[in-house]
């Protein structure tokens, strides 16, 4: 046992590796499942300030990352566009991002986030200016990327992490040049939360993904 894990945080792992291991079954060996587990605790735990829900994300990470790992595989072929947002610090742009993909497309693709330097909880004032379109971010948390993950994605979108986003030969890349969020109101990042927005509804129509809406403006 990990020295810096506690007895409970030690049962909540035990705990998540069971949920992990019943819902990858016939997919991923339990080595796999809590290789996967144990390395997402690490990713999080080398920075975290507050370790209660450390194995919470770990288990939701590990979860990306192994369905991930199944598309990448050939073990998950539902045939839906994958994409993957990436900013330096998957606080503010790519969160966003993230959530108007998933709001506009539902079930008919898959989303996920992440960031070359994750930082310690996404931008308050980038939650707030979603909360005005109705669009609940607030439940997300900064992650880094992974191999598997980028592998998997069909396409790659990238806004300001520059020479430290991940570079996989043949696989689509699209740079949005945006404003960093950071530091700024939730008045001030609402221009950049609208170009988002017609990002991500362009996006999708270049996937010819059908969104379930067709706006959150109000």
């Amino acid at each position: 046992m990990n020295p810096a894990i506690t007895l409970d945080q030690q049962y909540a792992l035990t705990t998540a590796a069971t949920r992990l291991e019943r819902d990858f079954a016939g997919t991923f060996n339990v080595e796999t499942i809590e290789r996967f587990l144990h390395s997402s605790y690490d990713q999080f735990a080398g920075r975290a300030k507050v370790t209660t829900f450390l194995p919470l994300l770990a288990e939701k990470f590990a979860r990306q990352r192994l369905n991930a790992l199944a598309r990448v595989e050939g073990k998950h072929l539902d045939g839906k566009p994958t994409v993957l947002f990436l900013c330096v610090h998957n606080a503010g742009r790519s969160q966003m991002a993230l959530g108007f993909f998933e709001h506009y497309a539902g079930e008919n693709a898959v989303a996920w986030s992440g960031g070359s330097e994750p930082g310690d909880q996404v931008n308050g004032e980038a939650i707030a200016a979603m909360t005005e379109r109705g669009i609940d971010i607030s439940n997300e948390y900064p992650k880094p990327w992974t191999d598997e993950v980028v592998r998997a994605a069909d396409v790659v979108i990238t806004m300001g992490c520059g020479d430290a986003c991940p570079i996989f030969p043949g696989k689509r890349y699209e740079e949005w040049v945006l404003d960093d969020p950071a530091g700024l109101t939730a008045t001030d990042i609402r221009p950049i939360r609208d170009e988002i927005e017609r990002r991500v509804l362009a996006l999708l129509d270049e996937l010819h993904v059908t969104p379930g809406f067709t706006s959150s403006r109000v």
